[in-house]
C-alpha cells in the first residue's frame, strides 16, 4: 500500500533544495529593483511545482496572509506595493530564486539547474502533481 505524501517532508525537501542552490558559485546580480515581479509588465510569471508551492503557501500564511491576490497592476501578490520587497523572500519560489530576470544576468542556464529542477518535479510528482502552475493559482491550490 502507499503511503500518503507529507507535505511537511516535501516542503522540508524543496527548503533544503533552495538551500544547494544559494551556495552554487554562480554569479548573479540582483539589483532589487522588482522588475522582475511586476509580471505585466515583464510578460512573465514564474511557475511552481506543488512544493514550492507549499514552501511559498506557508510563508504567505505566515505573514498573516488568508488570500493571494493579484494587484490591479499585475504585480507578484508578494510584493509590497510601498517598499518593493518580497513579502515571502525565505519561502520565495525556485524561478524567483534563481533570476530569471534580464537585469540580474538573465535565467541561470538549464545545466546549472537541471539536477535541482528534476528534484522539484520527483517532490512534484509525488504530492501527485502534473507539473508546474502559474504562481498565483499554485500558491492559491496550496493554501486550501
Amino acid at each position: 500500500m502507499k503511503s500518503k505524501p507529507d507535505p511537511a517532508e516535501a516542503a522540508r525537501e524543496v527548503r533544503e533544495i533552495y538551500g544547494e542552490w544559494q551556495l552554487r558559485p554562480i554569479d548573479r546580480n540582483c539589483t532589487g529593483l522588482a522588475a522582475c515581479c511586476r509580471f505585466k509588465l515583464t510578460g512573465r510569471m514564474p511557475y511552481l511545482t506543488r512544493g514550492e508551492a507549499l514552501v511559498a503557501a506557508r510563508a504567505w500564511k505566515a505573514s498573516g496572509r488568508k488570500e493571494v491576490i493579484i494587484p490591479a497592476d499585475g504585480s507578484c501578490p508578494f510584493l509590497h506595493p510601498h517598499t518593493g520587497k518580497c513579502r515571502i523572500y525565505d519561502g520565495r519560489p525556485f524561478g524567483c530564486r534563481t533570476h530569471y530576470c534580464a537585469a540580474a544576468g538573465g535565467p541561470a542556464a538549464r545545466n546549472e539547474v537541471r539536477d535541482l529542477i528534476q528534484r522539484l518535479e520527483e517532490i512534484d510528482a509525488r504530492l501527485g502533481g502534473n507539473g508546474a502552475v502559474n504562481l498565483p493559482t499554485a500558491v492559491r491550490e496550496a493554501m486550501r
